[in-house]
């Protein structure tokens, strides 16, 4: 029979979470890191925190200079809430290519199965 969650979906599931929030995400990664045994999930798991910690706290100082230059008077019609306002766009725009870009190379990865291996060595033997 064969497995349903193989290393490819496994990958998958854990960029997903990373993406869609940081507490999905605390819930698979931190079951992937704490339970599984084998490394390659365990390296994708560190690999999405460390990408997922960088975009908090890009969006974190962002939120921290909204809310300090919001604090001054006419700040809606000020050059600091255009520079926010793209700066922001812009993060999220590259939060999505980042984690779609892993993603879609995670998919398109083919990986060698058992057989292939097998005959690979074959050929090497001979």
């Amino acid at each position: 029979m064969k497995e349903v969650w193989n290393k490819k979906w496994k990958k998958i599931l854990i960029w997903a979470s990373a993406y869609l929030s940081f507490i999905a995400f605390a819930f698979v990664g931190g079951y992937v890191l704490v339970k599984s045994e084998d490394d390659e999930p365990k390296k994708t798991a560190k690999n999405a925190l460390i990408v997922t910690l960088i975009c908090t706290a890009v969006s974190a100082i962002l939120s921290v200079f909204y809310n300090i230059a919001s604090l001054s008077s006419g700040y809606y019609s000020s050059w600091a809430y255009d520079f926010y306002r793209i700066t922001s766009n812009l993060v999220n725009i590259a939060k999505i290519a980042v984690y779609a870009g892993i993603i879609i190379k995670i998919l398109l990865n083919k990986e060698k199965t058992n057989e292939v291996k097998k005959e690979i060595q074959n050929e090497e033997i001979v």
